[in-house]
């Protein structure tokens, strides 16, 4: 996956793409999180990037860009689909990375700490948390 595209997919939109995107992942993330987090080598980043993502504070540009990648995450049709188990979630791995890289330093201190409650509160992602 190369830069151009990867720079196509983390366009944050306009509002009304952000709300679309919201709610896609509000209703996707916790389910695909659990499915995929053997395979994310940062799950504790992700959960922190999605509170960054749905924090009304975030400034909307690093909400746009979040979304843009989080619901790339969680959509299982993608460049390299989900289901294909190992390969599947590489391509959600660089979107993410890139994402992360764009918008640095804006998910704060408040955003890890929701993460590691609710990584606490799951068992099942408990054990891979600390990837």
């Amino acid at each position: 996956m190369d830069d151009v595209k990867i720079g196509e997919i983390l366009l944050p939109g306009d509002e009304d793409t952000r709300e679309r995107r919201e709610k896609q992942v509000k209703a996707k993330f916790w389910p695909t999180l659990k499915r995929a987090v053997r395979y994310v080598p940062f799950s504790r980043d992700l959960v922190a990037a999605y509170y960054c993502a749905i924090d009304p504070r975030t400034p909307a540009r690093v909400r746009g860009v979040l979304l843009a990648a989080l619901a790339y995450f969680v959509l299982p049709l993608d460049f390299i689909p989900d289901f294909f188990v190992l390969a599947g979630f590489t391509d959600d791995v660089a979107v993410l990375a890139a994402a992360f890289r764009m918008i640095q330093g804006h998910i704060a201190d408040r955003h890890y700490d929701a993460a590691d409650q609710a990584l606490a509160d799951d068992p099942e992602l408990q054990a891979d948390s600390s990837k």
